[in-house]
């Protein structure tokens, strides 16, 4: 069992950046391929990035490569999100999430194992 809770949200204005953190429980956190999805309001969640176990691999969606970062430290059980040059269009819930047996591309359509309750962004104008 992983439990995931979210960390960081809140407001910020448009262009700025804010990082969103996502600590795991138990032993097993480096067996998992960690990601980060999110929900705006009225939409369906969607894949925003995912990192492999070994944090030698990641896959972003299109609407935020280039701006958004992944990474996680396997020793403090954590993974992140830093999120430049934001826009009001990535204003949502963001969720982390783990699956083992994965790679970082099928966290954009797999079933998730655990999910965190997410952290709310806002990126104003």
């Amino acid at each position: 069992q992983v439990q995931l809770v979210e960390s960081g949200g809140g407001l910020v204005q448009a262009g700025g950046s804010l990082r969103v953190s996502c600590a795991a429980s138990g032993r097993t956190f480096s067996r998992y391929v960690m990601g980060w999805f999110r929900q705006a309001p009225g939409k369906e969640r969607e894949f925003v990035a995912a990192i492999n176990r070994s944090r030698g691999s990641t896959y972003y969606a299109d609407s935020v490569k280039c701006r958004f970062d992944i990474s996680r430290d396997n020793a403090k059980n954590t993974v992140y999100l830093q999120m430049n040059s934001l826009k009001p269009e990535d204003t949502a819930v963001y969720y982390c999430a783990a699956a083992a047996g994965i790679t970082t591309y099928q966290a954009m359509v797999a079933p998730m194992d655990y999910w965190g309750k997410g952290t709310l962004v806002t990126v104003s104008l």
